[in-house]
């Protein structure tokens, strides 16, 4: 058994056995479906200010092993043990409370669970609580066809056929692009998009799955825009960033409301006047413009992306963009605001301005 490090020294005694004594009740509550975070998160409650230290870390990461990932039983995927149609309690049993509620395409909300990030799956709901949608992109994917995180492009696209080559949306017919980096399947009642990480051999990275209900009442390509939705795609975008942070074992960063309005004017900058740009049509760079809004900063990105779907396409997009890339990735970066416009045709602009003091 290890111990605790705690700021002040006198707390050390007994640390052993009162963590010990609150693991076993912890356990006997949360059984081994649940994420060791919650156990985590009831000995943090029991200890007050402690500062969890190395060693806890290191036997939190063997409780993360017992964490077992099964294989769906109604459908072809699951994501963290959780199927479409399942019922919201369930979800709740095995995710915990929602660490935020946002507006997506769908006209519904993704409801985003997560334990600083790790254990990442965004969750919507149907008017009857059941689980209409599903997305992650970290190691959480079971099928009951072997796929899974990491599963080249090439095996999934052998297991599952050729996807789809458009979606008809009322009387517009999508055509899905040929040159991307994901692909969409129709199975058992669910729109299937697996997204492929180029900068690992095309293998999956991440996964949404829609319920072909939810996805039928989506009648245009584009949702109308809103200021719901404009909120939505920022804070899910600033999520799903902070998701992939983690997965390559980076810190998190700390949403920042100052650089987000330089984030929101660039964005609506360019849906307002028609350009795809990191220079203003004044000829100002991203530094420029946190400059002038008296961000201060020792090292700053600007992450761009127009047109995609939603904030969890664009994310992907910049992923599979080395420079994008690079910012989401960049080791030394500490603070983000994302901006999102919609020109008058609802083609959504998303503007990401990292920086560190």
């Amino acid at each position: 058994m290890v111990g605790v490090k705690y700021i002040e020294k006198q707390y050390e005694i007994n640390v052993i056995s009162e963590v010990e004594s609150k693991l076993n009740q912890a356990n006997e509550k949360y059984k081994i479906t649940d994420t060791f975070f919650s156990i985590i998160d009831e000995i943090k409650g029991l200890f007050g200010e402690a500062e969890i230290g190395e060693d806890l870390e290191e036997f939190s990461e063997e409780i993360r092993k017992e964490v077992k990932l099964e294989k769906p039983t109604k459908h072809l995927f699951s994501i963290h043990n959780i199927e479409i149609g399942q019922p919201k309690e369930i979800v709740e049993h095995q995710l915990g409370k929602e660490k935020r509620v946002s507006m997506n395409e769908y006209g519904t909300n993704w409801y985003t669970y997560h334990q600083n990030y790790q254990q990442f799956v965004m969750v919507a709901y149907d008017n009857e609580q059941n689980v209409a949608g599903l997305y992650t992109n970290q190691n959480l994917i079971t099928s009951t066809v072997g796929i899974k995180f990491g599963t080249a492009k090439e095996q999934v696209r052998q297991i599952l056929g050729e996807p789809l080559e458009k979606i008809q949306k009322g009387f517009i017919v999508y055509q899905i692009q040929k040159d991307r980096d994901y692909d969409i399947f129709h199975h058992n009642d669910s729109y299937i998009t697996i997204f492929y990480d180029k900068h690992a051999n095309d293998t999956v990275t991440a996964i949404q799955i829609i319920s072909e209900k939810l996805e039928n009442k989506k009648t245009n390509v584009y949702t109308p825009a809103s200021e719901e939705l404009k909120i939505g795609f920022e804070y899910q975008l600033f999520d799903l960033t902070n998701a992939s942070r983690v997965n390559h074992g980076l810190s998190v960063l700390t949403w920042d409301e100052h650089v987000q309005q330089t984030a929101r004017k660039h964005s609506k900058d360019m849906a307002e006047h028609n350009y795809f740009s990191h220079t203003n049509l004044k000829g100002e760079s991203p530094f420029d413009r946190m400059l002038r809004d008296a961000v201060k900063f020792s090292l700053a990105g600007e992450n761009l992306a127009y047109g995609q779907l939603s904030s969890i396409f664009a994310h992907e997009g910049l992923m599979n963009s080395k420079g994008h890339r690079e910012n989401i990735l960049q080791p030394d970066f500490q603070y983000l605001g994302v901006g999102v416009a919609f020109n008058s045709e609802s083609h959504p602009y998303y503007t990401q301005n990292f920086y560190a003091k």
